[in-house]
Parts: structure tokens; C-alpha cells; sequence
């Protein structure tokens, strides 16, 4: 096994609703799906961040689709209507999430994805 950026394998896009930014993460092949499915949890993601994401995080799982969607509260100062943040949409979460470490054989990664 050897570490790559999970954006060598996935790509991912962001949302806001309020303090609570929301990120789904999508592989570009569906072989890579159960490794990113075991190493990226809710927990893996709160202890990436944990002077970001005050709040819980809550992942769903769309196996169908490949992907996963992390909600997580309490991780925009207070949202677009009460944050000074230069980013308070959230849209930086895709790249923050995206550049955690995932590990994956030997044969699989940035060649493998594309």
C-alpha cells in the first residue's frame, strides 16, 4: 500500500446551508469507492479539523453513486450572514477534505485514475 492525496482520486463539491457546510466526495473509478469508503469517516474528518468543525459530522454513504456526503455543523463561524471568514460559503471544505491521505495499493492512484 502507498499514500496519494485523495484528490488524485476523487473530486468533490461543497455546499452551506446556514453554520453547516456540506461536502460530497466522488471517486473517479468505482474500484477506488471501498477503500475511500473505509478510510474517510465522519470521525477521520472531525479529527482532520477539530479547530474547524465545532459541530458533529455526519456522513451518508451513496454506494450506487460512489460517493459520500459529509455534513458537517458548526463549521462556518456562524454562516454567510455572521462570519467574518474569508470563505464563509465553505466552498474551501472540498479542497481541505480533498487533500487528506488516503492509502491504496500499489497498482492504484493518480496513473490508475485516469
Amino acid at each position: 500500500m502507498r499514500k496519494v492525496k485523495l484528490h488524485d482520486i476523487a473530486h468533490a463539491r461543497a455546499g452551506d446551508k446556514g453554520n453547516t457546510s456540506n461536502v460530497s466526495v466522488w471517486v473517479y473509478d468505482p474500484g477506488d469507492y471501498p477503500l475511500v469508503k473505509a478510510q474517510l469517516t465522519a470521525d477521520r474528518v472531525k479529527q482532520a479539523f477539530p479547530n474547524l468543525v465545532k459541530g458533529p459530522v455526519r456522513r451518508y454513504e451513496m454506494d450506487q453513486l460512489h460517493g459520500l456526503n459529509f455534513v458537517m455543523e458548526d463549521a462556518l463561524e456562524g454562516g454567510v450572514n455572521t462570519s467574518l471568514g474569508l470563505d464563509s460559503h465553505g466552498k474551501s471544505w472540498s479542497f481541505l477534505l480533498l487533500e487528506l491521505d488516503v492509502e491504496v495499493p500499489e497498482n492504484r492512484g493518480p496513473a490508475a485514475a485516469t
